[in-house]
Formats: structure tokens, C-alpha cells, sequence
């Protein structure tokens, strides 16, 4: 079976500019992720930035591309339009796309959703609960219990002006009382989407199993299934018309 090919891109931004961010993720968020996905055998991983020629997502590298996985905060409008309609038309033709925390203000996701994709926050740091509402879909497999805790994370809270999702994996309660759908898929044409709220980049989420886990699950996923690109406008009858 041929392997899964994953791009992980990031902004690449606060660990350059934050001691914190820096200390805590010294290779950058991607090289975080990466790190913990390139341990499958069967997944073959690479990164990309923002700072890098055509953003690290040139032609090329979004033709080997199968899943793309995005965390970006700090500098959405930093990411040319152009690279963005690039990245959306690869999803519509079936490259799977999974959207990290902040990942939600994109122009990517936006344009995917067609809406502002705002919400309510606030960032001290505060528990958060992450339920499990549809223990039976591939992205909670391996999960240990009903919901697992992330012990510091930024609050995200809703109203969430997203589209209704086509399925809701995880719900999540924080410490501050606010709750948010926090694990949401979508498909748009051949492609799917997920969108996995927790991921500030002051805290250590990203080196928490069951994230990873979750994370690792939705590149399965979203990852292509390989069927004949879609055909639009007029059809021949595939019988005679009388």
C-alpha cells in the first residue's frame, strides 16, 4: 500500500519571536507534529512555512500532497491569495485538510466554510475537558475514555459561526464555563476536512498523547480515497433517448 504523504505547514513565526513559544517548541509547531507522525511508517512526512518561496506550498509539493495539516495564528494575512485558491481547489479535488486551533481564521478554512469562523476566546490558560460525542468515528479510535484533559489551554467558546458540521467528534468544556464543538468534519467536493481546536502555541498541547493521537487518526481519515476526478457540465445519455 502506498504511504499516506502529509504536509505539515505552520506560520513558523511565534517560535521565532517568543522565548516562550521558542523554548517550548524548538524545532516549531511543525516539527513538532511531524515529529510524532513520522514515527508511522506509513505516513511520509514533510513540513513547510510561511516564510519559505510560494510559502512551501509550491505546484509541486501540493501535487505530493495527500493530507495538509495547518497551524497559523499570528500572520493569516501574510498567506498570499493566490497560494490560499490554490490550496482550496486541491481540497475540492480530494487532498484532505486538517485545521489546527487558530487554523479556524485562515483564509483556507474560511474559504472552505464561507463564513467569518469567529468565536469567543480567552487566553490566561484554563483546563479544558475535550468529550468524546461520537465515540464510533475513526478520528476517537484509540482513545482511552469517555473524554480526556488538557490541563492548560486557551479558551475557545461559541457561538463558533461555522456551517453546521456533517459530524461533531468532540465536544469541549473549559474550567472559565464556556463549551465549544471542538472535533469537526466536513467534506467539501472529493475533499475532507477537520477542523481540532486545542493547539495554542504557549502551551505543550501538541506533545499530549491523546492530541496526538487524535491528530494522527484524522490524517487516516482525510486522506484521499483514490476515486476518478469529478466531471461538470454537459453529459452525453448513457442511453438512448427516445
Amino acid at each position: 500500500m502506498a504511504k499516506i504523504r502529509v504536509t505539515v505547514w505552520n506560520e513558523y513565526r511565534h517560535e521565532k519571536r517568543s522565548e516562550v513559544v521558542g523554548d517550548l517548541y524548538p524545532e516549531g509547531i511543525h516539527g513538532a507534529i511531524a515529529g510524532f507522525l513520522g514515527t508511522d511508517a506509513d505516513l511520509e512526512v514533510t513540513t513547510a512555512t510561511l516564510d519559505e518561496p510560494e510559502h512551501g506550498l509550491t505546484d509541486d509539493v501540493l501535487a505530493a500532497t495527500d493530507v495538509l495539516v495547518w497551524w497559523g495564528h499570528m500572520a493569516h494575512h501574510d498567506l498570499s491569495d493566490e497560494v490560499a485558491e490554490k490550496v482550496v481547489k486541491r481540497v475540492w479535488n480530494g487532498m484532505g485538510f486538517i485545521a489546527l486551533h487558530s487554523a479556524h481564521f485562515s483564509k483556507v478554512f474560511k474559504r472552505l466554510m464561507g463564513t467569518t469562523c469567529d468565536l469567543k476566546w480567552r487566553g490566561q490558560g484554563e483546563k479544558e475537558r475535550v468529550w468524546v460525542v461520537e465515540p464510533s468515528h475513526p478520528i476517537a479510535a484509540n482513545l482511552e475514555k469517555d473524554y480526556f484533559e488538557i490541563p492548560l489551554e486557551e479558551m475557545y467558546g461559541e457561538r463558533f459561526d461555522i456551517p453546521a458540521p456533517d459530524e461533531i467528534v468532540f465536544m469541549s468544556w473549559f474550567a472559565g464555563g464556556n463549551v465549544f464543538r471542538s472535533g469537526c468534519c466536513y467534506r467539501r467536493n472529493q475533499g475532507k476536512i477537520f477542523y481540532f481546536q486545542p493547539g495554542h502555541e504557549t502551551f505543550p498541547t501538541f506533545f499530549q498523547k491523546e492530541v496526538q493521537t487524535v491528530i494522527h487518526n484524522a490524517v487516516y481519515w482525510a486522506a484521499p480515497n483514490n476515486r476518478p476526478q469529478l466531471t461538470f457540465g454537459f453529459h452525453e445519455p448513457l442511453e438512448p433517448i427516445e
